[in-house]
């Protein structure tokens, strides 16, 4: 798995011009883009979570489970693009759908678990991803 993560002072994923998650603007929280490549698995989702909750890139060096801040979750297979070749990435490394949403969704259910506010996305769907980016800060996890 691979965690593209955003700290965002607002947030929100809307499908068919609906919102469906959001982080208000009132609130610093994190924006957190999953990526599932094939062998990936429960066990690592639940690490990466953990990992994500602790992630001390808040304001004064604080993490999400400081400060009790909200974690917007959006699938996002493109994180693993191959663009070695030619002008066209491939998606070889992704998982398929059958094998992603299940991680995604326990990746989201293991932060809960932690104690998160989560919000999702719609995985699957052609989704419109805004954000304000805290600092801006931008930082890929994985384990």
């Amino acid at each position: 798995m691979r965690i593209l993560v955003q700290r965002v002072t607002s947030a929100s994923v809307a499908v068919d011009g609906k919102v469906v998650g959001e982080i208000q603007p009132q609130h610093q929280g994190l924006l957190a883009l999953v990526g599932v490549t094939h062998d990936d698995d429960v066990t690592k989702a639940q690490r990466l979570a953990e990992k994500l909750w602790q992630l001390r890139i808040l304001d004064d060096e604080k993490s999400a489970a400081d400060v009790d801040a909200p974690i917007l979750v959006i699938s996002q297979f493109t994180l693993y693009a191959n663009t070695a070749k030619g002008r066209r990435p491939t998606w070889n490394a992704a998982a398929p759908g059958a094998v992603a949403e299940p991680l995604v969704t326990a990746f989201a259910d293991a932060l809960r678990a932690l104690g998160a506010r989560v919000e999702t996305g719609v995985f699957g769907a052609d989704m419109a991803v805004a954000l304000v980016n805290d600092g801006p800060v931008t930082v890929q996890i994985e384990l």
